[in-house]
């Protein structure tokens, strides 16, 4: 078999293309900053589709890095199910981005509470970044991105909590 030496799309974007084009700092050079969420339900949801905004990521250009972010979650009735999505946004173009509230964690059985890794959330769900993505998300948006948590099937109980880390990078 052959030596061979390559460069990644990124290398070859900043060093090997002239000119040369510049990747932006949601790709290399970022800020890596993380965001504690926590909930406790107050009172009983009465059905599938109540849910918690969790975070707003920032305008602009951000990367949620799911190896990097996890969740506890005590939402130990039977039947509830955990989605993870975003809320409808507007992109840097001013384009209508639909929300997509099962998009990072779909219909994944949280009957026993415990932590949860969103690599395996994601793989284990049949949502959210691929392996090719590196397990990343990335949002552009002129106004922020909310992240929601969603039962996706049967109300979340009164007392049920949610704790955690959601990590993403940006300029």
């Amino acid at each position: 078999m052959a030596l061979t030496s390559e460069y990644g799309v990124e290398y070859t974007s900043v060093y090997q293309t002239k000119p040369a084009s510049l990747v932006g700092t949601h790709v290399w050079h970022g800020r890596l900053r993380s965001a504690y969420v926590s909930h406790v339900q107050a009172a009983n949801g009465t059905g599938a589709a109540s849910n918690i905004a969790l975070l707003k990521l920032p305008p602009g250009t951000v990367r949620l890095i799911l190896p990097m972010s996890y969740l506890y979650i005590n939402w130990t009735e039977a039947g509830v199910d955990f989605d993870l999505g975003w809320d409808a946004y507007t992109d840097l173009n001013g384009d209508a981005v639909v929300a997509d509230p099962n998009g990072l964690v779909a219909a994944l059985d949280v009957e026993n509470a415990g932590v949860y890794g969103f690599e395996e959330l994601t793989a284990a769900a049949g949502a959210g970044a691929p392996a090719t993505t590196g397990y990343t998300k990335v949002f552009s948006s002129k106004d922020g991105v909310v992240i929601r948590a969603t039962s996706s099937a049967a109300g979340i109980a009164a007392t049920n909590a949610l704790y955690g880390i959601l990590t993403y990078v940006q300029d």
